[in-house]
């Protein structure tokens, strides 16, 4: 037997979506991805802890926030050298991203929020919230939950690498569905790194992916051997936290009417 979510977009009925419409409830759409994360965590990795936390802040504040289904596919062509990873275009993620929040906004929500969870799809969240903003009268704004998480993981970590099916990905995991987790297969890897650049954009000169059967066997990058439950609990609470005062900021963030300062008429019928 399931139980209804009021938090959860899909779980509402036309008319309980025109009550969070009028009490402007942040609409919040968790991304992720379905990829390979070496030889220990699932296919779901990011797509899972990216939802868990985005309904987590959903439960945490159901009158402030409805979370949307995830989009569950991202930017993986470089990882397609590993069975049971899915690719989708990058134009085809920002067009769908975009229809989903355009849909949102044409209904009246004023604020959106695009929870990220995997590397490669954020460049393409971050146009889709221009975008948003650009194409409609409502903000959108972007964000990775990872982001949240760091400074408290950093006083809990013992690996030298936060990337991929490392020690975070690995012990938020354990914590929230550590039955799933293959730990005992858990095995180390590090990318190719140069004076300035990295197999896996970890460089901070130069943003660079190569495909990653070029440089590794396992699909790891980072130490997941040192991951564990209380670190995973550690990270998914500050995550959590972070994304809830980010939610009382975007709510009261103004929409102000625009000023144009053209002192002559200008071609208001050219569309971009």
């Amino acid at each position: 037997m399931t139980t209804r979510q009021p938090y959860r977009y899909a779980h509402l009925t036309w008319p309980e979506i025109n009550d969070a419409i009028a009490r402007q409830a942040l609409v919040v759409l968790p991304t992720g991805s379905t990829e390979q994360h070496g030889p220990h965590l699932p296919l779901d990795t990011d797509a899972f802890l990216t939802e868990r936390v985005c309904l987590e802040v959903g439960c945490r504040a159901p009158e402030k926030v409805l979370v949307l289904p995830p989009v569950p596919f991202g930017l993986n062509l470089h990882h397609m050298d590993f069975p049971g990873t899915i690719h989708v275009q990058p134009e085809t993620f920002i067009a769908y991203c975009l229809d989903v929040t355009k849909s949102v906004a044409y209904h009246g929500f004023q604020r959106l929020l695009l929870v990220n969870g995997h590397g490669s799809n954020a460049p393409l969240v971050d146009l889709v919230a221009r975008r948003t903003v650009l194409e409609t009268e409502s903000l959108c704004f972007a964000a990775s939950y990872l982001a949240f998480a760091l400074e408290a993981f950093e006083k809990v970590r013992q690996s030298e690498v936060i990337a991929h099916a490392d020690e975070l990905e690995t012990s938020l995991y354990l914590y929230l569905a550590g039955d799933r987790v293959h730990l005992e297969r858990a095995t180390a890897g590090q990318d190719r790194v140069g004076r300035f650049v990295s197999s896996d954009s970890t460089s901070r000169f130069v943003r660079f992916n190569d495909y990653w059967g070029r440089w590794t066997r396992t699909g790891v990058h980072g130490d997941p051997r040192t991951a564990s439950a209380e670190k995973g609990r550690i990270a998914f609470e500050a995550a959590v936290g972070g994304l809830l005062e980010l939610v009382d900021e975007l709510r009261a963030w103004p929409i102000e009417p625009r000023s144009d300062q053209h002192r002559l008429p200008v071609q208001r019928q050219i569309r971009f």
